[in-house]
């Protein structure tokens, strides 16, 4: 059963600072650990907000799409491993409700809030080496799959395969985690994200039932249905921002408790350091400029969301360019802010046990999901030949 939200809850958001305030205790040690973080996974079981996305109707808590990623944000700057998760968990229900009949994704979403279930990923079109193989009726996915972001500890599965008897055609489905054949492999050891539980999964002939199949409308059919591919680049402009953020904080906190002028500044006091206060704002402006194209962006996806099957074309080409531009942005700040912290902390703030180097990790980690260039390209194009983004699965 659902648990019943704290007496003190107010907001989602209020809620989702009070778990990051007991995320960021250890996230530190966490990110050294690598593997499941089981006791956080559990606490956002608890907490309700796994329901976030889903309308009151289905036992949700109704929230936009700014309001979620809202959420994103705040666990990102605390822990980005965690705001991944989180994410993709809602990206998953997004992606079930964009591809599938009412009948398959209303039950999905009721049971979701219900039971708190987490929704992990193995849809990845560029992998396939696995493969849907039909027998009299009996369909089934074989194959292996990289990337499976909170594939662990959940309880559906977000699949793709390639059906080889329809020229390839890739072919998605909704089944549960522990189905007979499915093997979650704990082999994720990356140098960020490292409590995304992104490790890779066996499929060896899973059964696949015509229900689980997400094949009306299915993927990017429609340009409502092609929102699916925006909400995940969305999804990572605010955990980039998220990330960002959080590493501001973390540094200020230790530039004003921590750190000294150098010996030859004429500054009394660390806070009152010419180049430090350069720093300072260059870091507030670049961020400034990147919460305003993200809020854009936020409002736009709401916007084309409650469309439904009416959006259009054109409104979900303007769409994408917004998120596209926030996400150019987000991607550079970050990895220049990120990078340049030490420079405002010192040589002191280096030390293994603050671990300060974790943002860029993680940061530098997930851009490199889908190359930055070919974003740039798609902004040029438009910029110069007036040329719409093409809807694929990274864009």
């Amino acid at each position: 059963m659902k648990a019943p939200l704290p007496a003190s809850f107010t907001s989602p958001l209020h809620l989702a600072r009070n778990l990051a305030c007991e995320f960021a205790s250890n996230a530190a040690e966490r990110d050294a650990q690598g593997g499941t973080p089981q006791a956080e996974r559990d606490a956002l079981r608890h907490s309700g907000l796994l329901g976030l996305s889903i309308p009151t109707r289905f036992g949700g808590l109704g929230a936009s799409w700014r309001e979620t990623f809202d959420v994103v944000r705040e666990f990102a700057k605390v822990d980005s491993s965690i705001a991944h998760v989180f994410g993709f968990h809602h990206l998953m229900l997004a992606t079930v409700r964009l591809f599938s009949r009412p009948d398959q994704w209303q039950p999905w979403f009721e049971q979701t809030a219900r039971q708190n279930w987490f929704w992990g990923n193995a849809l990845n079109p560029l992998d396939t080496r696995t493969v849907l193989k039909t027998f009299d009726g009996w369909r089934e996915f074989s194959g292996r799959k990289s990337f499976c972001s909170g594939a662990s500890d959940s309880e559906m599965l977000i699949a793709s395969a390639v059906d080889e008897s329809a020229g390839g055609k890739l072919i998605i489905a909704a089944i549960p985690s522990g189905r007979t054949g499915i093997t979650l492999h704990d082999d994720w050891e990356n140098m960020g994200q490292r409590q995304t539980d992104s490790g890779s999964v066996t499929f060896e002939r899973v059964r696949v039932e015509e229900s689980e199949l997400l094949l009306d409308p299915g993927p990017l059919s429609t340009p409502f249905a092609s929102l699916r591919p925006l909400i995940a680049q969305l999804h990572f402009t605010n955990l980039f921002l998220g990330i960002s953020e959080g590493a501001f904080e973390e540094a200020r906190h230790y530039t004003l408790k921590e750190s000294r002028p150098w010996f030859t500044s004429k500054a009394q006091d660390i806070s009152e350091d010419p180049y430090i206060l350069r720093h300072y704002g260059e870091f507030w402006a670049s961020l400034e400029a990147v919460r305003v194209l993200v809020e854009r962006a936020c409002v736009l996806l709401d916007a084309a969301w409650n469309k439904g099957p009416e959006l259009g074309s054109e409104e979900r080409a303007q769409l994408a360019l917004a998120i596209t531009s926030a996400k150019v942005n987000a991607s550079r700040t970050g990895l220049d802010l990120t990078s340049r912290l030490f420079e405002v902390t010192g040589a002191r703030a280096t030390h293994a046990a603050l671990r300060l180097d974790r943002f860029w990790r993680n940061l530098r980690t997930q851009t490199l999901h889908d190359p930055l260039d070919y974003k740039l390209h798609e902004l040029g194009d438009w910029a110069l030949n007036g040329a719409r983004p093409t809807p694929t699965f990274y864009s």
